[in-house]
């Protein structure tokens, strides 16, 4: 069983806003699938929510110490959530994925595994099957912009389910809208990005927050932003202490 004062192998990042009749069997997965990682711990990030989320964290957290809650006192976004729940973050592997129950957590083992190469920044999910016609419309344009501009090798930049360096994310830079970046970013500090396929699942309960506007047009800005930080980093440098 874990402890909360040893270090944790692995910390699991899951942002939500209105999701608590999804809470309860998200731990349970998150649980069954992490357990050969131990010791582990899991952070819910509370992103505003205005109904009963916050609750049902805590009625999970009462027998099981590994579970942290932070709260936002206000809804400040995905990127803001997870930044939040990286910087609370005690293990140097970090997991990632929606609070919805659409991400399957029995992939990362497997995903945390292939962190073992030390060249490679970001383990990205690539969902497989996706539900519903109109997402797969919706991320074909937004993956499809991104991918021709940024040529990050990635075709599903909007899965929630990611591990990764927390050492590589905290030199990221921080804007709203990060977590659809991050492999072009990643890749820009000198890391290799690996892409395991991960199944797509309807969600528990509740509807999505989500839609074209977030995954597209919002992120102009942010793609030509993110286009011009990498045309200004050509190298990386390698630095070597001379003792």
């Amino acid at each position: 069983m874990n402890d909360f004062n040893t270090v944790p192998r692995l910390s699991v990042v899951v942002p939500v806003k209105n999701e608590a009749l999804n809470i309860l069997p998200l731990v349970e997965e998150i649980e069954r699938a992490c357990a050969p990682l131990s010791p582990f711990e899991v952070i819910y990030i509370d992103d505003g929510s205005t109904d009963d989320t916050a609750n049902q964290v805590l009625a999970a957290r009462a027998t099981r110490p590994w579970l942290r809650l932070v709260r936002h006192e206000v809804s400040c976004g995905q990127s803001a959530a997870v930044r939040t729940g990286v910087h609370a973050a005690r293990a140097p592997i970090i997991a990632t994925l929606d609070g919805d129950g659409q991400n399957d957590p029995a992939f990362i083992p497997r995903m945390a595994a292939v962190l073992e190469d030390t060249t490679i920044g970001l383990v990205a999910g690539q969902r497989v099957g996706r539900k519903g016609a109109a997402k797969r419309w919706q991320s074909r344009i937004a993956n499809g912009v991104r991918g021709r501009i940024l040529r990050d090798g990635t075709r599903d930049t909007g899965c929630g389910l990611k591990v990764f360096r927390r050492d590589v994310y905290l030199r990221l830079p921080y804007f709203d809208a990060l977590h659809r970046f991050m492999p072009a970013l990643v890749k820009r500090e000198g890391y290799r990005i690996a892409h395991v396929d991960v199944v797509d699942r309807p969600r528990h309960a509740g509807q999505s927050n989500y839609g074209l506007f977030d995954r597209l047009w919002v992120g102009i800005l942010d793609l030509a932003g993110v286009w011009w930080l990498i045309r200004r980093r050509r190298r990386v440098p390698v630095a070597q202490e001379v003792l």
